[in-house]
């Protein structure tokens, strides 16, 4: 039976080649963030005519300006876990580069991340998400006061990932790895997992389903995942890899 832990992480696909970059580019023609969308005749006689209604959010996002699309993750604070007091901090690269670059270069994780080699190569990934329209905040994961995982918490129904499900909106995914090998293969992964799709969930009331999406080789990863509560809903083909489609609903919370 496969170790319950997070090991190698989820393995992102916007790590995977042939991508431009990790949450920064479009969601597509199968972004939802397109809902009815009209065209009026300028023909006062004309009744060909539809209700143009665009969501606030995209109107931030194509305006270029930063829309808060979750809910304001710098505040949302410790929770206490089986483990011990946890919290997600936004990553800073000027101090955290050097930590996140570590633990891209064990190559239990870059099987799966593909972000091994230079401080470069890692902290375009984190600028990326960073100085990006705000659909993915990279973090590290704070237990007790130590920085011990990596985190990406983003908006998987504006993600390119929404081509390859039925997202909803609001739907917001997790990519995690466990950095020390110390903490992997005991469970912790899961206990994170859990408590991070219940701090969305809290966090975010507009969000019915925390998503996953970890390479199907990678097995201690998908153990986690479904330890955490999450259920398997799909095998789905992404750029670069086999993933296995994970949920965690609200509706099922107190179930699973």
């Amino acid at each position: 039976m496969p170790p319950t832990d997070a090991s190698a992480g989820t393995g992102p696909a916007s790590a995977r080649p042939g991508r431009s970059g990790p949450r920064a580019d479009s969601a597509g023609p199968r972004d939802p963030l397109f809902r009815e969308f009209t065209v009026v005749d300028e023909d006062p006689d004309s009744e060909d005519t539809l209700d143009l209604r665009l969501p606030a959010e995209f109107i931030a996002l194509r305006a270029g300006t930063t829309a808060d699309l979750l809910g304001r993750l710098p505040s949302w604070g410790q929770v206490p876990t089986p483990a011990g007091s946890f919290q997600l901090l936004p990553v800073r690269i000027d101090q955290d580069l050097s930590l996140v670059h570590g633990w891209m270069n064990d190559p239990a994780v870059a099987e799966f991340w593909e972000l091994a080699g230079p401080p470069d190569r890692t902290a375009e990934h984190l600028r990326a998400q960073l100085h990006g329209d705000g659909r993915s905040v990279p973090c590290l994961g704070v237990l007790d006061g130590t920085p011990m995982s990596y985190w990406e918490i983003y908006r998987a129904d504006l993600d390119p990932l929404a081509r390859h499900y039925p997202a909803r909106p609001h739907d917001t995914g997790i990519h995690l790895l466990v950095g020390d090998t110390a903490d992997r293969g005991r469970g912790l992964g899961s206990t994170l997992l859990r408590a991070v799709a219940d701090l969305i969930l809290d966090r975010r009331p507009a969000c019915a389903r925390v998503v996953a999406e970890p390479d199907l080789h990678n097995t201690p990863s998908v153990a986690a995942f479904l330890s955490a509560g999450f259920r398997f809903a799909a095998e789905i083909d992404l750029p670069g890899k086999r993933a296995a489609l994970l949920i965690r609903d609200r509706t099922l919370r107190a179930a699973l």
